[in-house]
């Protein structure tokens, strides 16, 4: 990016962390003065590179699999969420655990525990591969149907099912809405008895701050997103900007 002068900088409002973030990050601290350190976290509890690296220097240790956390220790689960095979492999492990998942995270996953129970397949609109998307797709455990992930329109025409009647959907809570209602009405055309959740999963903290950065592309030139590259948030808001014609970047430091 060329160097710029700015006639006027504008800051978004809302912007920074959701409550569900700044929930994450308090846990972790007062696990860390209860315990001291080591503590480990599996995964980022946030995906913001100076939240990282300043828990990191007080003592926590961020690890993707249990198996990376020694006998007798405190583990604290980050605000994406885990599958259920993760936790009863902590429970079984008798480690001393502490959940920082999000409250709107915890209601998708309950979400797909009723579809579970109730004998409906579920599909999730996510991004392969984020932790929030792994922890949900692990909430289903009935053998007689499936979960299924799609992230896009063309997902959604290969999309193969048992029972096209008994169907449900749920969503990430850090997806554009805009991305996502393409995706649901595909899902609905496709499949005409599918079923929703009874509120949208898309998390109010993120819906207003992509509302936020639509309504600031509509005044600048240029939009600067301040989050970490593996931030859905933060890759979202770029995108945001960039379809509201604006040029936009995101920065880290």
């Amino acid at each position: 990016m060329n160097k710029i002068q700015a006639e006027q900088v504008l800051l978004a409002n809302p912007r920074g962390f959701c409550a569900g973030v700044e929930r994450a990050i308090e846990i972790v601290e007062q696990v860390l003065e209860q315990f001291g350190r080591p503590i480990y976290v599996r995964h980022e509890v946030v995906h913001n590179k100076f939240v990282v690296e300043g828990l990191r220097d007080k003592g926590a240790i961020f690890i993707e699999e249990i198996s990376e956390v020694p006998d007798n220790s405190t583990l604290i689960f980050s605000a994406h969420g885990v599958s259920k095979a993760v936790r009863e492999e902590a429970s079984q492990r008798g480690l001393r655990v502490f959940d920082a998942t999000c409250p709107l995270v915890t209601k998708v996953h309950l979400e797909v525990v009723r579809y579970e129970r109730d004998g409906q397949e579920c599909v999730l609109i996510g991004h392969a591969g984020h932790p929030e998307v792994e922890g949900t797709l692990g909430q289903y455990k009935n053998p007689e149907g499936g979960i299924y992930l799609v992230e896009s329109v063309e997902d959604v025409e290969r999309l193969k099912v048992k029972n096209p009647e008994r169907l449900s959907f749920v969503t990430q809570t850090t997806l554009s809405m805009d991305d996502t209602s393409v995706v649901i009405e595909a899902l609905q055309k496709r499949f005409p008895n599918i079923q929703g959740p009874r509120r949208d999963d898309i998390c109010y903290a993120t819906q207003n701050r992509q509302d936020a950065v639509k309504a600031l592309a509509e005044e600048c030139d240029l939009i600067l997103v301040v989050g970490s590259r593996n931030s859905s948030n933060s890759n979202r808001l770029r995108e945001m900007a960039e379809r509201q014609g604006a040029e936009a970047y995101l920065i880290d430091n």
